[in-house]
């Protein structure tokens, strides 16, 4: 449990981490006492031991099963520092875990705290571990984010030793173009540290604490894309080569020995891949210059972004396969009964061809001359037979009333039995919502995100969707979405799966019908019937939708009812 709470809400990083000129390595630590807090927020008085300790004392202190706003109950406190705590909690009306980060109303980051927070929830980007909510209540400031329980935290995975090169080319990759769409839309991490990068089961990298992990310990910067840029080429040396990149141990990782300076990951361990250590040192701002010799520095994560995407793209390890032993022909010998010669025996001694002579001709003509006999002969019976069937069915389409077939019998409705969502990425929609599709109300709906780009645009999210389980295996013939939504435009298709929840991809599964409409309102007709006990409703493009009551503006469906129609 202590590892999931890790992986889930900020853990404070308690290592010690020498001064430097890096920002990078000034904004990451943060030490039990709030020395390092003050020193990068000064005047602002919230050390350990300023006003907000004051009023603590005044205070009783949140505790495990004290619930805010009637629907999160505090489960386990995870960190307690500088006046604000963070909490692994419940949400006892979605009936789901979240992460919580409280500190006083009054505390002198309260305000800070609370405009990060909304600022990263508008972001609705999918590479973040989510903001749900922030309130100001009874006294109280608390931001509400999500939990993933399944998720690894980058400093687990490092602790474990250095990546592959493809692992991390993918990290590298996907966090400086989440921290470019970030940075374009005014938003800065500050904390990027291996503690605030998760790794999922499927292999996609989200971000946690944007905006917010800053705002809570009161760290800003005069160069926000800078800073942000130098963690990232913090990370992926520690990636290349299990250290720290600065002198001093941090994050459970060796530093560098003192006085040497900073060295290339290819020279630190054999083996590390030439372009991405060039590429961690373009990113590792020393001293206001790059210490790659070679390549100019990417001081924004834009411009990282786009050094990786020109890099050759490096594939992921070819399985190794353990060939098979020969086996030769294992052969009964006569007299040989219980001397144990079973197991691989050696290749048999191809016999010499027979000897020819007129006898063995004579053979030869007489067998073929039988087989062609033969042939003929079944050709002529399978030609009278298929004769035969062609008169019946010719006599029985002459009988009035008949119209040469049989009646099928009409589709019924298929009940569902069960439902869970599908996402590939790790990346659910609303899970809790799933059986609102088919409870036959339709004011309640199982409500996708609001995307900034249309789906399948970007590398990050293919489709959303809903696996559903007719109960046995039935042929189906058609099936009816009704939706919130309708414009342009909705793109929804049938995929017959393996299980409720598939081991497989999308494009390994059979598709039984597609459509595009632009009402709230999809009929998905199967032109070949098929039998199957789950189904996958597929959704990959979403019509855009101005903001609302239950999400901001931006690329969404809901869908109210789904029915299957088949036999």
């Amino acid at each position: 449990m202590a590892e999931r709470s890790r992986a889930a809400v900020d853990v404070a990083d308690n290592s010690d981490t020498p001064d430097k000129a890096s920002l990078t390595a000034k904004a990451g630590k943060a030490t039990a006492d709030g020395a390092e807090a003050e020193k990068n927020t000064p005047k602002d008085g919230s050390g350990a031991h300023g006003t907000s300790a004051a009023h603590d004392t005044q205070r009783p202190e949140p505790h495990s099963g004290h619930k805010l706003a009637r629907r999160y109950r505090l489960e386990e406190c995870v960190t307690r520092l500088e006046g604000f705590s963070s909490w692994r909690a419940v949400d006892e009306k979605l009936r789901r875990a979240v992460g919580v980060h409280l500190l006083p109303a009054d505390h002198p980051r309260a305000r800070s705290v609370l405009a990060a927070a909304r600022s990263a929830a508008l972001l609705g980007d999918p590479r973040f571990v989510q903001v749900l909510d922030a309130v100001e209540e009874n006294d109280l400031v608390y931001v509400v984010h999500e939990w993933l329980p399944d998720a690894t935290e980058l400093t687990t995975l490092l602790g474990s030793g250095p990546m592959e090169p493809h692992e991390a080319y993918q990290l590298v990759s996907q966090v400086s173009q989440a921290m470019a769409a970030a940075h374009r839309e005014g938003l800065a991490h500050l904390r990027l540290g291996p503690g605030a990068v998760l790794r999922t089961g499927t292999g996609q990298y989200r971000i946690r604490g944007l905006a917010v992990l800053a705002a809570l310990r009161g760290i800003t910067s005069d160069h926000p894309q800078r800073t942000d840029t130098e963690a990232i080429g913090a990370l992926l040396y520690a990636a290349l080569t299990q250290r720290w990149p600065y002198e001093g141990n941090a994050h459970g990782l060796p530093g560098l020995p003192k006085g040497v300076g900073l060295i290339a990951p290819d020279q630190v361990r054999a083996g590390v891949h030439r372009g991405l250590s060039q590429l961690a040192m373009r990113a590792l701002v020393n001293e206001g210059a790059t210490a790659s010799r070679q390549e100019q520095p990417c001081t924004t994560p834009e411009e990282l972004a786009k050094a990786v995407a020109a890099m050759p793209k490096i594939r992921p390890p070819e399985p190794d396969f353990t060939a098979a032993p020969a086996y030769g022909r294992t052969t009964y010998q006569p007299g040989s009964y219980g001397a144990g010669t079973y197991g691989p025996q050696p290749a048999p001694v191809t016999p010499p061809p027979p000897l020819q002579s007129r006898t063995g001709t004579a053979i030869k003509w007489v067998v073929s001359t039988l087989l062609i006999v033969a042939l003929g002969l079944g050709t002529w019976q399978l030609a009278d037979t298929l004769l035969k069937h062609t008169d019946s069915d010719e006599q029985r389409s002459s009988v009035p009333g008949d119209n040469g077939s049989r009646k099928q019998p009409k589709p019924v409705k298929l009940k569902i039995a069960g439902a869970r969502e599908y996402a590939p990425d790790g990346n659910f929609q609303h899970e809790s919502q799933v059986q609102d599709t088919y409870d036959n109300d339709p004011a309640t709906m199982w409500r996708t995100r609001s995307f900034n780009d249309q789906l399948g645009t970007t590398d990050f999210k293919k489709g959303v969707g809903i696996v559903y389980d007719l109960g046995s295996v039935h042929t189906l013939s058609s099936a009816t979405v009704n939706m919130e939504f309708g414009g342009d435009h909705t793109t929804l298709a049938l995929y017959a799966s393996d299980h409720l929840t598939p081991g497989q991809p999308v494009s390994a599964m059979k598709q039984l019908a597609k459509t595009t409409v632009s009402a709230n309102k999809a009929v998905l007709s199967v032109k070949k019937p098929v039998k199957t006990q789950y189904v996958l409703l597929w959704l990959t493009a979403l019509p855009y939708g101005d903001s609302g009551e239950w999400s901001q503006a931006g690329y969404k469906q809901s869908i109210s009812e789904v029915r299957f129609l088949g036999q």
